[in-house]
């Protein structure tokens, strides 16, 4: 019995670092130019932002951020995701290293209620 409760909690803490929505960060439909003080980070696939690169930004996908996450240079960071996802584990992840996350930008395209599909986002709609 007490291996089953283990279990679900440990399901129950993973669904929630990824899906549950963070707070306290906001979102802009564009992304910032950069400055000094903050740096736009990519945490997208490799093949996504090479097909569509961002100015000035670091392309650090988020597989690879537990692991590099000491290159970023400057305390405050805008995110570049393609998924809700995304979003939330990486800043999850910075939040945890110290970072602060000034906004987020999501390139794909979110998809009404009725056609998501349970994907969460959308393509050619």
């Amino acid at each position: 019995m007490l291996l089953l409760i283990i279990i679900a909690v440990s399901m129950i803490i993973a669904l929630y670092k990824r899906y549950f929505p963070v707070t306290g960060v906001q979102r802009l439909n564009k992304t910032p130019n950069k400055t000094e003080s903050i740096q736009i980070l990519d945490v997208r696939d490799y093949n996504q932002s090479f097909n569509d690169p961002i100015q000035n930004s670091v392309n650090l996908p988020v597989a690879y951020l537990k692991r590099n996450w000491h290159e970023l240079a400057g305390a405050q960071i805008h995110i570049v995701a393609s998924t809700n996802l995304e979003k939330n584990m990486s800043i999850r992840m910075l939040r945890r290293k110290g970072y602060e996350i000034t906004g987020y930008t999501l390139t794909e395209k979110q998809c009404p209620p009725r056609q998501d599909k349970g994907k969460g986002y959308c393509y050619g709609i």
